[in-house]
Formats: structure tokens, sequence, C-alpha cells
């Protein structure tokens, strides 16, 4: 077996950083690569435990609760890869990549070797894709939502009145929140009032306040969310479900620019841009005789309708890595990742309750997952039933990658197919065509 002086001059010329440890788990060996990742000096760190150089990180206290290297696998487990962040002596954070080899026996007594991959460029890579994929908290890359943040940002530029539209659960209030962000009333109030939540009685005064005496309670005057609002924006989320009275009132707020709270005569002005919002098909409920004609017309000057899920499946895969990354700092689990088969998984499946049942079936995943990869079998059952979209669904075709023609034509091919892939390098691989460490190597050079 070659000596470890023989090894270094090898171990010196290699990009990732390598460590060779003993059963105890001190440092016998250490690159150039590696002591430059964790700022160490490797003339120093000879017989250093291997835990006490990534101390405070996830791996370090498995590896003390444990008593070994928490990376080599034990007894039926397989290989394990644990992402962390470590602290440059500048204060720069630098996140890492590291997973375990074990050794033959030898005479070195050489027990594992530790891969230690400096992620910093790939991290950097990941932001770039997600802001670039996102108006607010909307996140598509999707033609559907390029074409609709289009539509937001010409809407923001506007003062009428908007109605947003969509299935529950697509993200209205979002919309309402970046076309408030988006406008000329950025710095002023943003009130949100959810209709439905409130009976007519308390809604009039919620919207249009009070005056002292009005009702029984009522001992002292209140401004209402239309006065709260004045200079900013109101959000009217389920309008559709407002009584005929209500809709009469506000009809003639938006008329004539003014409220009169309850028990009251004075008019009061208001400077406010309403954003109205509802599932509901409001230009059926006019026909029907369920929702005033004209104050339909009045909200719907800027009509804004938001795509279900399952129109923009291709924005599943973004979407889900952004919300389980919100996930994992909400759980304090900076780990958290999902494997390719549970995009496929996701991206053959309806999602009828869109976004927010997204959400919802990615927190269960986390909470019944054990290790830092979601697998299929950690979604609830309703978001893995069969379905005739994952019956007909096409299954995945096998491509070899082909180089574009220039530098920057791959580039823009390996950010495009990343972004698809929701930042899942794997994924991104297999659709491209290339091996992982192909893809790897080609995000290092850019």
């Amino acid at each position: 077996m070659p000596s470890l002086t023989t090894l270094r001059v090898f171990l010196d010329s290699l990009e990732e950083g390598v460590m060779f440890l003993d059963a105890a788990r001190r440092v016998l060996e250490i690159n150039s690569a590696a002591a430059r990742m964790i700022g160490v000096d490797s003339q120093r760190v000879a017989d250093e435990l291997c835990p006490t150089l990534f101390s405070g990180t996830p791996c370090a206290r498995a590896c003390v609760a444990r008593g070994s290297c928490s990376l080599t696998p034990e007894k039926g487990e397989a290989g394990k890869i644990q992402d962390i962040v470590l602290k440059s002596p500048e204060g720069r954070d630098v996140p890492l990549r590291m997973w375990a080899m074990l050794l033959p026996e030898n005479d070195a007594g050489l027990y594992c070797a530790i891969i230690l991959r400096d992620r910093s460029r790939e991290v950097e890579l990941e932001a770039e894709v997600r802001d670039r994929w996102q108006l607010g908290g909307l996140t598509g890359r999707s033609r559907a939502m390029q074409d609709f943040y289009q539509k937001v940002l010409r809407v923001a530029a506007s003062e009428a009145n908007v109605l947003v539209t969509g299935e529950s659960g697509v993200g209205k209030e979002l919309v309402a929140r970046a076309v408030h962000d988006n406008s000329t009333r950025a710095k002023g109030p943003y009130i949100a009032v959810h209709c439905a939540s409130l009976p007519e009685n308390l809604l009039e005064t919620e919207l249009f306040g009070h005056a002292k005496g009005a009702f029984s309670g009522a001992t002292a005057a209140r401004p209402g969310r239309f006065e709260a609002a004045n200079g900013g924006t109101l959000l009217l989320d389920e309008i559709g479900e407002i009584s005929p009275a209500t809709q009469t009132k506000l009809l003639r707020v938006l008329q004539e620019r003014e409220i009169v709270r309850v028990g009251e005569n004075l008019p009061r002005k208001v400077d406010v841009r309403v954003v109205a919002a509802t599932h509901r098909d409001l230009a059926g409920m006019v026909a029907r005789g369920e929702f005033r004609e004209d104050l339909y017309y009045r909200l719907h000057v800027l009509p804004l309708h938001v795509p279900a899920l399952r129109e923009r499946r291709e924005d599943i895969a973004l979407l889900a890595s952004t919300l389980l990354h919100e996930l994992a700092e909400r759980y304090r689990r900076p780990d958290l990742r999902l494997s390719p088969q549970t995009i496929s998984e996701m991206e053959s499946f309806s999602w009828p309750g869109n976004v927010r049942q997204l959400f919802n079936s990615l927190e269960y995943a986390v909470v019944n997952s054990d290790g830092p990869l979601i697998l299929p079998e950690h979604l609830p059952p309703e978001a893995t039933i069969a379905t005739p979209d994952r019956r007909t669904a096409p299954r995945p075709v096998t491509r070899y990658y082909t180089p574009p023609a220039t530098e920057g034509d791959e580039r823009r091919e390996i950010l495009r197919v990343l972004a698809e892939s929701g930042g899942n390098r794997a994924e991104a691989a297999r659709r491209l065509g290339m091996s992982r460490t192909t893809l790897w190597k080609r995000l290092n050079q850019m």
C-alpha cells in the first residue's frame, strides 16, 4: 500500500477535500483542499479528533452521541450524505457536502476517509435560480407563470381596482400582495380582510368602522379597515361571500371614495385601492342574481386569473423545493431535500388543493421523515393515490447529453433544467442526460 507521503501528492491535486481517520476518529492525514474548506492549517490538525473540526454542526453532534463517525454506515444502513455550513476565519459561510468511505484493513491504521465538497458555487446558482423565477411570494418558471408575472406588473402600475380569481389554494393572497408591493402604494399600508370569516353585522363595522355607542359594547369609536388602508391597498378576500346589503354599501364606497362609520352620518374620504379575490364564478352569480352586476364591473376593471397547479406542472419541482426550504428553516433541518422519485410522484399528481395542498403534503412528509431525504413514502396517502393524470403520464425518456454550440448556451440550458428540477442536481442531471459528476464539474466551471 502506498505511504501517506506518496498519497499526499495525489490528494493535494484533488478539488474535493479528503481526510483520513483512524478508528478513534483522529485525523491521520488531510489534503490541502480539505484544510482550505475547514479553515485550518493542515500541519496542525494531526491527531485532532474529527468532531472538533466541525464543532456545532449536526454531523459533529451525531458523531459525539454515537461514539463513532456518524457518516459511516452501520449494519443495514445505506451510505450517508451530510450538508453542513462552516464559518470561515473571515466570517463567511462555507456550505459543504460530506460523506465517508470505509477503507479495507491496512498497516497504516486508516479506518475511513471523509470526503468534502465545497458547495458555495452551487448554493449561489440555486439562489440565482430561485430569485429569477420568483415575484414576491409567487414561484414559477413556466410560460403560464411568466406571462402571469407580466400581467401582475402591468396591473400594479395602475390605480384601478383588481379582481383576482382562481381555485382555492392557488395563492390569490400572494398575488394581491405582489400587486401592492410593486405599485406606487408600496410604502402605504396593506390591509387584508377575509370576508367569509366574519358574520354580516361584524363585517360592516370591520370594513367601515363605528361610532361610540353605535351598538351595545361600542364603548369607543373605532376606524374600519378602509380607513386603516388609506393611502395603500385593501384586499377583500372571498368577496363572493358578502351579503346583498354589504354589496350595496361597498358599491357606494367604490363610487364615492368615502365611507360612513356605523352609527354616524358624516362621510369620510378615503384613498384606497381595492383588490378583491374569490374562487367563485362571480359572472355566474351575477347571472343568477346573487351578486350585483354594477359592483361586479366596479371590481372587474383589471382581472387576474391565477393558473391552477395542474396547469403548470413544470413548476412543481421548483415550487416544492422552495416550500421545502421554508419548512427546513421552520423545523431546523437545513439538510432536507427531495429525491428524484418524490419529484416524479409530485409532478404526476393533479393537486386539486393546489399550492396549499402541496405545502401541507410537504409538511406532512417532513414530520414523518427521519433522514434528510424526502421519499415518496413520506408523502400523505391522498397525494400518492393513482389518478387519471398519473396513469396516462408518459414514462421518463432516457436521453444522452449533447453539449450546445457555445458555453453561454450550455450555461443557460443547465440553469433552465436545474430550475425545472427545483434545484435537485440528481434530477437535473437525469433530465440533461449527463452524470451527476459531469453536472457538478460544469456548475463549478460557471
